[in-house]
Protein backbone atom coordinates (compact mmCIF):
# COMPACT_ATOMS: atom_id res chain seq x y z
CA UNK A 1 0.00 0.00 0.00
CA UNK A 2 1.05 3.43 -0.64
CA UNK A 3 2.18 5.96 1.92
CA UNK A 4 -0.19 9.08 0.92
CA UNK A 5 -3.40 6.62 0.79
CA UNK A 6 -5.65 6.73 3.34
CA UNK A 7 -6.91 3.91 5.49
CA UNK A 8 -10.34 2.89 5.36
CA UNK A 9 -11.42 2.00 8.81
CA UNK A 10 -14.73 -0.01 8.20
CA UNK A 11 -12.72 -2.34 6.03
CA UNK A 12 -11.83 -5.74 7.63
CA UNK A 13 -8.31 -6.56 8.88
CA UNK A 14 -6.36 -7.90 6.37
CA UNK A 15 -7.91 -6.47 3.67
CA UNK A 16 -6.01 -2.99 2.92
CA UNK A 17 -6.41 -1.82 -0.87
CA UNK A 18 -9.20 -3.93 -1.36
CA UNK A 19 -7.08 -7.13 -1.87
CA UNK A 20 -8.42 -10.63 -0.28
CA UNK A 21 -6.45 -12.18 2.08
CA UNK A 22 -4.23 -14.83 1.84
CA UNK A 23 -5.29 -18.61 1.64
CA UNK A 24 -9.05 -19.97 1.80
CA UNK A 25 -11.15 -19.64 5.51
CA UNK A 26 -10.18 -23.51 6.87
CA UNK A 27 -13.24 -25.92 6.38
CA UNK A 28 -14.21 -28.08 9.12
CA UNK A 29 -13.22 -31.70 8.29
CA UNK A 30 -16.63 -33.65 9.33
CA UNK A 31 -15.86 -37.34 10.28
CA UNK A 32 -17.67 -40.63 10.74
CA UNK A 33 -17.15 -41.88 14.08
CA UNK A 34 -15.81 -45.43 14.45
CA UNK A 35 -18.57 -47.04 15.86
CA UNK A 36 -20.89 -45.63 13.66
CA UNK A 37 -22.22 -47.80 10.81
CA UNK A 38 -24.21 -46.78 8.06
CA UNK A 39 -27.96 -48.30 7.71
CA UNK A 40 -28.43 -48.84 4.11
CA UNK A 41 -32.11 -50.63 3.07
CA UNK A 42 -31.62 -51.27 -0.75
CA UNK A 43 -28.30 -51.28 -2.42
CA UNK A 44 -27.19 -52.32 -5.99
CA UNK A 45 -25.10 -55.77 -6.34
CA UNK A 46 -22.53 -55.43 -9.35
CA UNK A 47 -21.76 -59.47 -10.76
CA UNK A 48 -18.79 -59.17 -12.64
CA UNK A 49 -18.62 -63.01 -13.93
CA UNK A 50 -15.63 -63.27 -16.17
CA UNK A 51 -14.09 -67.10 -17.40
CA UNK A 52 -11.43 -66.87 -15.04
CA UNK A 53 -12.74 -65.43 -11.56
CA UNK A 54 -16.17 -63.66 -9.87
CA UNK A 55 -16.34 -60.53 -8.58
CA UNK A 56 -19.67 -59.62 -6.51
CA UNK A 57 -19.48 -55.60 -5.05
CA UNK A 58 -22.50 -54.42 -3.46
CA UNK A 59 -22.86 -50.82 -3.63
CA UNK A 60 -25.60 -48.38 -1.78
CA UNK A 61 -27.89 -46.41 -4.85
CA UNK A 62 -25.19 -43.54 -4.66
CA UNK A 63 -22.32 -46.08 -5.66
CA UNK A 64 -20.36 -46.27 -2.74
CA UNK A 65 -18.94 -49.85 -1.95
CA UNK A 66 -20.56 -51.16 0.87
CA UNK A 67 -19.42 -54.84 0.71
CA UNK A 68 -17.48 -56.99 -1.74
CA UNK A 69 -16.17 -60.58 -2.28
CA UNK A 70 -14.42 -62.61 -5.32
CA UNK A 71 -13.91 -66.37 -6.12
CA UNK A 72 -9.95 -65.48 -5.03
CA UNK A 73 -10.38 -64.08 -1.88
CA UNK A 74 -12.36 -66.68 -0.70
CA UNK A 75 -9.37 -68.84 -1.11
CA UNK A 76 -9.79 -70.41 -4.37
CA UNK A 77 -7.49 -71.08 -6.88
CA UNK A 78 -6.68 -71.47 -10.56
CA UNK A 79 -9.19 -72.54 -13.04
CA UNK A 80 -11.36 -73.42 -9.51
CA UNK A 81 -12.44 -69.29 -9.60
CA UNK A 82 -14.47 -69.95 -12.60
CA UNK A 83 -16.57 -72.45 -11.30
CA UNK A 84 -20.41 -71.84 -10.60
CA UNK A 85 -19.78 -72.78 -6.84
CA UNK A 86 -16.98 -70.25 -6.24
CA UNK A 87 -19.42 -67.78 -7.19
CA UNK A 88 -21.78 -68.88 -4.65
CA UNK A 89 -19.82 -68.96 -2.49
CA UNK A 90 -18.41 -64.95 -3.11
CA UNK A 91 -22.04 -63.92 -3.09
CA UNK A 92 -23.01 -65.09 0.05
CA UNK A 93 -19.98 -63.34 1.84
CA UNK A 94 -20.66 -60.34 -0.11
CA UNK A 95 -24.13 -60.66 1.08
CA UNK A 96 -23.69 -61.40 4.50
CA UNK A 97 -21.13 -58.82 5.18
CA UNK A 98 -24.38 -56.43 2.80
CA UNK A 99 -26.36 -57.50 5.71
CA UNK A 100 -24.79 -56.29 8.14
CA UNK A 101 -25.55 -53.23 7.07
CA UNK A 102 -29.19 -53.65 7.17
CA UNK A 103 -29.43 -54.30 3.53
CA UNK A 104 -32.61 -55.82 2.47
CA UNK A 105 -33.04 -55.47 -1.33
CA UNK A 106 -31.07 -54.96 -3.94
CA UNK A 107 -31.30 -54.34 -7.57
CA UNK A 108 -28.55 -56.90 -9.79
CA UNK A 109 -26.33 -55.76 -12.46
CA UNK A 110 -24.24 -58.87 -14.33
CA UNK A 111 -21.53 -57.94 -16.32
CA UNK A 112 -19.50 -60.60 -18.38
CA UNK A 113 -19.98 -64.57 -20.16
CA UNK A 114 -18.57 -65.99 -16.74
CA UNK A 115 -19.91 -69.37 -15.52
CA UNK A 116 -20.90 -67.75 -11.96
CA UNK A 117 -23.96 -65.49 -13.41
CA UNK A 118 -26.72 -67.68 -12.45
CA UNK A 119 -25.62 -69.24 -9.53
CA UNK A 120 -24.18 -65.81 -7.36
CA UNK A 121 -27.80 -64.50 -8.20
CA UNK A 122 -29.14 -67.08 -6.58
CA UNK A 123 -27.26 -67.42 -3.93
CA UNK A 124 -28.09 -63.54 -2.96
CA UNK A 125 -31.73 -64.96 -3.13
CA UNK A 126 -31.26 -67.45 -0.71
CA UNK A 127 -29.30 -65.46 2.28
CA UNK A 128 -32.33 -63.48 2.34
CA UNK A 129 -31.72 -60.90 0.17
CA UNK A 130 -34.95 -59.59 -1.84
CA UNK A 131 -33.62 -58.99 -5.35
CA UNK A 132 -36.00 -56.47 -7.16
CA UNK A 133 -34.19 -56.44 -10.81
CA UNK A 134 -31.31 -58.27 -12.86
CA UNK A 135 -29.76 -55.96 -15.76
CA UNK A 136 -27.16 -57.69 -17.97
CA UNK A 137 -24.71 -54.50 -18.77
CA UNK A 138 -22.38 -56.58 -20.50
CA UNK A 139 -20.96 -54.14 -22.79
CA UNK A 140 -21.47 -55.36 -26.65
CA UNK A 141 -19.12 -53.57 -29.60
CA UNK A 142 -20.93 -52.10 -32.20
CA UNK A 143 -18.06 -53.02 -34.32
CA UNK A 144 -15.61 -51.07 -32.74
CA UNK A 145 -12.38 -52.37 -31.52
CA UNK A 146 -10.95 -55.54 -33.17
CA UNK A 147 -12.21 -59.21 -30.60
CA UNK A 148 -9.46 -60.81 -29.33
CA UNK A 149 -8.41 -63.95 -30.57
CA UNK A 150 -10.75 -66.84 -30.20
CA UNK A 151 -10.79 -68.79 -26.76
CA UNK A 152 -8.89 -72.41 -26.73
CA UNK A 153 -10.16 -74.62 -24.03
Amino acid sequence: MAKNQPVDPTAAPGTEGGKKPAGRPAKKKTFKKRGEKRVIHHGLAHIHASFNNTTVTITDPEGNVVAWSSAGGIGFKGSRKGTPFAATQAAIAAGNAAKGFGMRTLEVRVKGPGAGRESAIRALQTIGLDVKSIRDVTPIPHNGCRPPKRRRV
